[in-house]
């Protein structure tokens, strides 16, 4: 098929016309033909209230069939869709659709019940997402327009609606297609545009790799207002005929086992922190009782044993996928050598909301453990290194995928974006001599000490290997002496007791001094996005604080 984005979504309604589409878990259910209906009286909407051809279109809700509709309405009438996190703060949410300058908001009823209408004047209007009805309009045309919407798709189809009437008006590359707001502060958040070439380029891997086809199933449990939720769980499963299951409740691990186990999906799209809980809560239970501890060192039983947790984990996974793909952020050590022990089919890839989102991949047949893959077809990717092999370097991508540039900030884009094009990820990594590449960490998360450069990941990998060590993260502590010094939060297996003097020990003759932590937490958890990411930078404060209540001099 040619490269056009748009054309793919209106060949898949009429391609696969009565399978179904959409279904909110344990809900109604949408056929293709039903999200055309729909599609279709959006865009009388958008006609009738005066939306043009590249004006912007915000969503705001847990993910639902109806964002999904009203998203797919969006595109495919040409105008720009702004996604918004449900999550954000109202302030965000505010900012957020004045910086995009949207003309629309389309919001679930939870968002909706925080937000201050008045504090987004320039809205021609907010629709309620659940059932696109009216819940403010700052336009004649606009209230017209919904209460006439029936009256208008029946004048437009006499007869019926069919399959042959879906004709959507075709995108070019670098034409807008969707503005994603990066998390942070008010005044920190970005929108990255991205084009629908990028859309398509990454639509097409998909198409060219994962192998769904039509009529098989996904649950989609990741945030649409992601790219990686949005591209990956969404517009290709939609785009392959397939049935997409929104868990339209915060995916508790509960809520997410018993999706995989009435679903079973055939293909699983997610992040470490969903992975992490099901198997703490489901596997690792059983296999640290003693007995299994023993049976698992017996040779001839190991293997029949190694076979049988296989079985439980791929079960507690639905039983049928064919691949599990990991993003946004890396596994935790533990799981990821359990999961490798027993051969399970998992795979890690990696990406940035700016490409769209995908950089790097492998198939779990050839995946290497503790890499993420290699650069996905279409994608240029570099280590700013003078020996990409053995030493650290900032990753570098350059392809169809990349954005734009940053909404209205043009200072912010000429930060990442240099002269040849190369988009800087601020992302640290190596690449070996096969082409996978491995994360080593965040320009922003390296220590600085005295002017020697640490990098965390380094550390927190030896640290694992310290028995009754569950999980840890390092993070830099300011320091009077060195500028920082280096800090160490330790989550300790249950029922485990150390010392911080035993962790020196276990580091001394192993790595270098300068490397061995100077500060030593143990915690319980550490502070998470919603995507399971960690937050570097709230260690940073959590290490002062407790340093303050220990009594702890910062030196």
């Amino acid at each position: 098929m040619e490269e056009n984005f748009i054309k793919y979504i209106e060949q898949s309604i009429k391609d696969h016309w009565d399978l179904p589409a959409l279904t909110d878990f344990k809900g109604a259910t949408s056929s293709y033909k039903d999200v055309a209906r729909k599609i279709e009286k959006l865009h009388l909407l958008f006609e009738h209230c005066g939306i043009r051809k590249g004006d912007k279109i915000a969503l705001c809700s847990r993910n639902t069939s109806s964002w999904g509709i009203a998203f797919l309405a969006t595109l495919s009438y040409g105008a720009v869709a702004v996604p918004i996190l449900n999550e954000f703060k109202p302030d965000n949410v505010h900012h957020i659709v004045n910086h995009s300058e949207a003309r629309l908001l389309f919001a679930g009823d939870v968002v909706w019940e925080n937000l201050d209408e008045s504090a987004m004047p320039d809205l021609d209007g907010v629709l309620r997402i659940e059932d696109y009805s009216l819940r403010t309009s700052n336009s004649k045309q606009l209230t017209e327009a919904r209460a006439r919407l029936n009256e208008l798709f029946g004048k437009k189809f006499p007869d019926r609606f069919r399959a042959e009437d879906v004709h959507y008006e075709y995108d070019t590359p670098d034409q807008l297609a969707v503005i994603n707001y990066t998390s942070g502060t008010t005044s920190s958040s970005k929108g990255v545009m991205l084009p629908y070439r990028s859309l398509w380029t990454n639509l097409q891997f998909a198409i060219d790799t994962y192998g769904i086809n039509p009529g098989e199933q996904i649950v989609c449990m990741l945030p649409m207002a992601h790219m990686y939720g949005l591209a990956f769980e969404f517009i290709y499963q939609f785009v392959n005929g397939t049935h997409i299951h929104f868990l339209s409740r915060t995916p508790s691990p509960k809520i997410i086992a018993d999706a995989f186990a009435t679903v079973k999906p055939d293909l699983i799209i997610t992040v470490p922190l969903v992975i992490e809980k099901i198997i703490k809560k489901k596997v690792f239970p059983t296999i640290e009782k003693p007995h299994m501890k023993l049976l698992m060192n017996i040779p001839i039983i190991n293997d029949k044993i190694r076979e049988s947790i296989r079985q439980k984990v791929i079960d507690a996974f639905g039983g049928k996928f064919k691949e599990l793909i990991i993003g946004g952020a890396a596994l935790n050590k533990e799981v990821e050598i359990f999961l490798r022990s027993i051969r399970f089919p998992y795979t890690v890839g990696y990406g940035m909301t700016e490409c769209g989102p995908l950089l790097t991949y492998d198939n779990w047949k050839t995946f290497r453990q503790s890499s993420c893959g290699k650069a996905v077809p279409r994608v240029e990717l570099r280590i700013d290194s003078g020996d990409p092999q053995h030493i650290v370097g900032e990753i570098l991508a350059k392809g169809i995928c990349v954005m734009t540039g940053y909404y209205k900030n043009p200072e912010a884009t000429a930060e990442v974006i240099d002269e040849n094009g190369f988009l800087h990820s601020g992302d640290l990594g190596v690449k070996d001599k096969d082409g996978n590449y491995r994360i080593t960490g965040r320009i922003k998360d390296m220590i600085i000490r005295g002017g020697e450069n640490i990098y965390p990941r380094e550390i927190e990998e030896f640290l694992y290997q310290l028995e009754g060590v569950k999980d840890v993260q390092v993070a830099g502590i300011p320091s009077k002496k060195y500028g920082e010094a280096v800090g160490a939060f330790i989550i300790l297996h249950e029922g485990v007791d150390m010392h911080e003097s035993d962790v020196r020990d276990f580091c001394i003759g192993k790595i270098s001094r300068y490397k061995i932590p100077k500060y030593i937490f143990f915690i319980k958890e550490f502070p998470m996005t919603g995507s399971g990411k960690i937050q570097k930078f709230k260690l940073k404060d959590l290490g002062l604080q407790l340093c303050k209540e220990q009594g702890i001099e910062i030196v």
